[in-house]
């Protein structure tokens, strides 16, 4: 990951611009935004005007009582607007190291037979520009001519440098990248202002944030709430008075500061801003919150095998000869049709030959003329220029091909064939015009660790799926080993669309990886689509998050990043809800015991006295919100467990401890009021 993105939580800046920023998030425009701190402001204001005009409310005598709840209500709202600033402030110092990748630079541009340059604001979609070694990337393209190895720490924070050419699933290039070695001809894709980089530093410094809905939601059960404890304290006035206890309106307003939901009213914007900010950390581009909150609901991910589950490097572990030809020959004819054959696959037979000590005559596939692979024939080979064909391929396709010619099959092809597919591996036919000599073993190697992160999906709730091309006995043997719960073989992209539409009809949520242009459909379906960084722009475009290092995995962790934002919200939540038990039995019977002595029964916290009671719990209110901010910005730790467990710990750790923690709490701050008034 980009060291230079690691934002350390408490740094001296990043302190000085929350705090700045904190103060002028008062404008009461801003604090609107903000239901629950707003009514917060409001009795803030009030109390003020009653400090400093204690004549028109006839409060000569409780000047030195109304400045200390006002201090103490403007600092609950400094620290609420402090903990969203924070937040903030983080992700706009990371969109500050995006923007150094966005200097003025030139472009090369095609106009007719010759090159122009220009500066790169110029340039529109459509536009091509050439690109040599040492030269920044102008803008977002796709590579439509050569091949060049291209350096994307900027965006990336990786290194090494990534490898682009024409054609394929990886000709995508961003703008602001710099081309490293050879040239390359791109095709702009955007125009200025609308770049990746552009998108980025918008959704990193949260410009573009939307609230997603489950904290509209949320949002809405706290104003509820406070429209509820507005209404009760109201009505306490006339009550008060009927039984001749005089509530003023500051300890009114202390009343209901405490028992409105203010904790998670001043930490819920920081939350949703941090979730996302731990997501852009991870090297994930989230498009909107609603992508990060989704994660989190996933009941169903689907996975390419290769380079998801796999390494995807299938290489030659094995050549199996068939019908009584040597080991010899039929490793021969392998390597003479790998010759001219560039593809993994294809290079992974003669480094095969090379570590068993096998030799051929390699002059023969030279000289021959080379078919390439299709999908439609899926076989490649080379033509000798004795007239014999040599051939490799899936064993069905070369079975066809060899009968076609006349031949006959060897009654054991079949059998080897279902040994290797069934341990796993991808077996590769081998013939020479009516006669099949051998069977390729390639064999594709699970990661490691890969069984154990889908346990930890099973307790999580999630079905995984595999998809791959492989024949069914080789992926059921990779399912198998994997530990996945089921798997589509020989899946194309539309059987991906598909399987991603049944489990939405049966109410689930479906994320999935994908790099292709054939994957963009499924993205786009899919209610969280991760696409790798390396992959087309359709790819990057359909989905909802990007992935800058390009590891398809990763979508693992992203599901668990979501969850931690949704259980960070529901703890604090329920912490907040559950202060307001403490602070009821600390205020209410301070207010009336004196007028009713009987009220004394529910003093069991036995505070000092009424106005310790209403100053201790008000700072308690006032204190507890920075001390939650660090745990609202890193996020609750998240293990993997049921939903019914999950439930029962939060109820345990956040509802029992929201409970017992103010009373401690409120104690220990009314020892210390108490002796200072």
């Amino acid at each position: 990951m980009n060291e230079k993105r690691k934002i350390s939580l408490f740094s001296g800046p990043l302190i000085m611009q929350a705090l700045k920023a904190s103060v002028f998030k008062l404008n009461p425009a801003v604090m609107m935004k903000n239901p629950v701190m707003f009514v917060v402001e409001l009795g803030t204001v009030i109390v003020l005007l009653m400090t400093l005009l204690p004549g028109t409310f006839h409060a000569e005598d409780r000047i030195g009582f109304n400045l200390t709840v006002f201090i103490i209500l403007l600092f609950t709202v400094l620290f609420a607007n402090f903990a969203e600033a924070l937040a903030e402030g983080r992700g706009k110092a990371q969109a500050d190291t995006l923007k150094q990748t966005k200097k003025e630079i030139t472009a090369n541009k095609v106009v007719g037979g010759s090159v122009k340059t220009i500066p790169s604001t110029d340039l529109r979609k459509g536009d091509i520009v050439v690109v040599s070694q040492g030269e920044m990337i102008p803008g977002d393209g796709e590579v439509m001519e050569g091949l060049a190895s291209v350096d994307e720490s900027a965006i990336t924070g990786e290194s090494a440098p990534v490898i682009k050419e024409a054609g394929g699933d990886f000709n995508s290039v961003t703008g602001g990248t710099r081309v490293i070695s050879d040239q390359i001809k791109v095709r702009i894709t955007s125009d200025p202002g609308e770049t990746f980089i552009d998108r980025m530093i918008a959704l990193v410094e949260g410009a573009k944030r939307q609230k997603t809905p489950n904290e509209i939601a949320l949002n809405t059960l706290l104003i509820s709430l406070t429209l509820i404890f507005l209404i009760v304290v109201v009505t306490l006035g006339p009550i008060a008075s009927y039984v001749h206890v005089n509530l003023e309106i500051p300890v009114l307003i202390a009343l209901l500061v405490c028992l409105i939901p203010t904790t998670i009213g001043g930490l819920l914007s920081a939350i949703g801003i941090a979730g996302m900010d731990r997501v852009t950390q991870f090297n994930v581009l989230a498009m909107s919150g609603k992508a990060v909150e989704a994660a989190g609901d996933i009941n169903t991910m689907i996975l390419d095998k290769t380079g998801t589950i796999t390494y995807g490097n299938r290489m030659a572990s094995e050549i199996i000869p068939v019908g009584g030809v040597h080991i010899n020959e039929a490793a021969a004819w392998a390597a003479v049709s790998s010759v001219q054959d560039e593809t993994p696959e294809g290079r992974s037979v003669l480094e095969w030959m090379r570590k068993n000590e096998k030799t051929f005559d390699s002059t023969l596939g030279d000289a021959g003329s080379f078919v390439e692979f299709k999908a439609e024939t899926r076989m490649s080979g080379v033509d000798l220029k004795d007239g014999r064909q040599v051939r490799k391929g899936a064993v069905d396709a070369i079975r066809q091909w060899v009968i076609a010619q006349g031949g006959v099959i060897p009654e054991e092809l079949d059998a080897q064939a279902n040994r290797v597919a069934t341990e796993g591996g991808t077996p590769l036919a081998v013939a020479v015009d009516q006669q099949v000599f051998g069977v390729i073993y390639l064999k594709d190697t699970v990661k490691p660790g890969m069984r154990e992160r889908f346990d930890q999906l099973r307790a999580m709730g999630i079905k995984t799926i595999m998809c791959t091309g492989d024949n069914p006995l080789t992926a059921a043997t990779i399912a198998r080993e994997a530990g996945v719960d089921d798997f589509i073989a020989e899946s194309k992209p539309e059987d991906k669309i598909a399987v991603i539409r049944r489990e939405q009809a049966e109410g689930k949520l479906v994320a999935m990886t994908g790099d292709g242009t054939n994957d963009a459909p499924a993205l786009a379906q899919a209610d969280v689509g991760l696409a790798m960084n390396s992959g087309t722009t359709a790819a990057k475009e359909a989905a909802n998050m990007v992935d800058l290092d390009s590891d398809p995995s990763k979508i693992i962790e992203v599901v668990a990043i979501g969850k931690q934002l949704l259980m960070t919200r529901g703890a604090l939540t329920t912490f907040s809800i559950a202060n307001d038990i403490a602070k009821y039995f600390a205020i209410i019977p301070a207010m009336f015991m004196i007028a009713i002595p009987e009220m004394e029964a529910l003093n069991i916290m036995k505070l000092g006295s009424p106005l310790s009671a209403i100053l201790s719990a008000l700072i308690f209110n006032a204190v507890i919100i920075p001390l939650l901010i660090p745990l609202a910005m890193k996020g609750i730790a998240y293990r993997p467990m049921s939903a019914s467990r999950l439930l029962t710990r939060n109820l345990l750790v956040y509802g029992l401890g929201g409970v017992i923690a103010p009373f401690i709490g409120i104690k220990m701050i009314d020892l210390l009021v108490h002796i200072w008034i």
